[in-house]
């Protein structure tokens, strides 16, 4: 029997888990056992890293025998089955009060059916979302996790300890109970993609109307990253456009093939906004933009499609970069807007006291979408609580005043020129609508009434109401039906 000396442990050696792993062990104070399916993955974690002092395990009874009490142990496998085989086997060998948490991109409805399931053991479920990807592991990651208070108290230290730090914060903070974590991270992620949509179209626009390069582009990234865009991501789409393919010597850019992949988190946002009724309009442009480019037989097809005649040639090239950056960091904002929305709905559905602010303040290091300007929304929801929608508030609806006009500009050159830009004026779309004083959902209101009698309200009278339709009749009866 293993002597039980760590206080946490992690099952899953693939790179995600190794990296916490090591960075668990790196922090004073922390003992931690390692466990693989395959223990000859485990082995060469151990021979790569015996500055670790890992605690190997060869099977999950010894796993749990080198945990101290109540054990707390971190899972780091593929989403989905290989979670809840994991699940099953370490309920088996813990006991009541041990914590069990899941470190990975799970839907959080499965977070909320497995807590619920393993709650009645007695044992902790815990979903905390992990954002920063192998480097953020090793080196401090953003981390969301949900889960009961209890779990927290014994996790909260230990996640403290490894997280990022972002102006003398650990960027981790207890979002809620059961899947409240991984919701979190899902949004966080929904956001990531429609952040970077929105820089590819900033990089398309602007390579397509200037006919600078990517290296110069880049140049033009970098200086963005010094002012109110800095984030990690504008950060390193400079990299990525300096980059030069060694075997061709292009630019490395041109020489990836144009078709993105997804794991699954953008289309998850998507998906619980339409149940939650949030418009995430952005994010669900950068999702579909994603499925766009991995159809080459339907883009080879309409590739002969007629579109616009002259060839995209800006008068002034600088004038229109500082378009586009406005037009970048507006979309921008709609983009935080509408990921906040969602999650604000998902609290009322779930019954999950999330704090909106928070969430902002432990984006600010370690995750993908970290960036300047998410102290500014810390500070909005710290000023009103209540806060509608973020673009709303006073340093949000600020910007977005200076920008619109550069915005708008944007995107009617970009549907002149040919030029897809769904992100762009997708969130031009939803400002507009959010702003407008009526919309035309009033004639479709009209219209379902018509073909389904789903009635409708009127401006001037309370109650509900029908019409009693018909093509060739004037007169129109209505009748309160409330």
């Amino acid at each position: 029997m293993a002597n039980a000396q760590a206080n946490i442990g992690v099952v899953g050696m693939a790179v995600m888990g190794s990296n916490l792993a090591r960075n668990l062990a790196s922090r004073e104070g922390n003992t931690v056992a390692i466990f693989n399916r395959s223990f000859s993955k485990t082995q060469s974690v151990l021979d790569a890293h015996p500055e670790a002092g890992f605690i190997a395990a060869h099977d999950y009874k010894e796993f749990a025998d080198s945990l101290q009490k109540p054990r707390a142990a971190i899972i780091m496998v593929k989403a989905g089955g290989p979670t809840d085989a994991v699940i099953e086997e370490l309920v088996k060998v813990f006991e009541p009060g041990d914590i069990i948490v899941d470190g990975g991109n799970a839907l959080f409805t499965d977070t909320i059916r497995r807590e619920k399931a393993v709650r009645e053991t007695g044992i902790n479920f815990v979903g905390a979302g992990i954002s920063g990807g192998e480097e953020g592991a090793l080196l401090g990651p953003s981390i969301m996790p949900g889960g009961s208070d209890a779990a927290w108290e014994k996790l909260g230290p230990i996640f403290r300890s490894i997280a990022a730090i972002a102006e003398g914060e650990p960027c981790v903070t207890h979002v809620g109970h059961d899947g409240a974590g991984h919701f979190v991270k899902m949004v966080h992620n929904g956001i990531e993609y429609a952040d970077m949509q929105l820089i590819a179209e900033a990089y398309d626009l602007i390579r397509r109307g200037t006919g600078k390069s990517p290296a110069e582009i880049a140049e033009i990234f970098a200086e963005w990253n010094k002012g109110e865009l800095e984030s990690y991501l504008i950060e390193i789409t400079a990299e990525v456009l300096r980059q030069v393919d060694a075997k061709t010597g292009k630019p490395l850019v041109d020489v990836i093939v144009d078709q993105a992949g997804a794991k699954g988190t953008g289309a998850w946002t998507v998906q619980t906004a339409l149940d939650l009724g949030i418009p995430v309009s952005g994010i669900a442009e950068a999702v579909f933009a994603r499925s766009l480019s991995s159809k080459p037989a339907q883009r080879a097809a309409a590739s002969a499609l007629p579109g616009p005649d002259e060839a995209f040639v800006v008068a002034d090239p600088e004038a229109f970069v500082e378009d586009v950056r406005q037009a970048l960091y507006a979309s921008k904002i709609i983009a935080y807007s509408q990921g906040f929305d969602e999650i604000v709905a998902g609290a009322e559905q779930y019954g999950w006291d999330i704090k909106k602010g928070e969430i902002a303040k432990i984006w600010r290091g370690g995750c993908i979408i970290r960036a300047r300007f998410l102290n500014r929304i810390t500070e909005a929801y710290a000023e009103n609580p209540g806060l509608v929608a973020l673009v709303t508030a006073s340093f949000f609806a600020e910007v977005v005043t200076s920008t619109q006009a550069a915005w708008r500009r944007v995107v009617v050159a970009a549907a002149q020129a040919g030029i897809p830009s769904p992100a762009f004026s997708s969130s031009l779309a939803y400002y507009d609508g959010l702003r407008a004083d009526r919309l035309p959902a009033a004639l479709v209101q009209g219209q379902r009434d018509f073909f389904g009698a789903h009635t409708y309200k009127r401006v001037d009278a309370e109650g509900t109401f029908h019409t009693l339709w018909s093509g060739d009749r004037t007169e129109i009866e209505a009748e309160d039906t409330h």
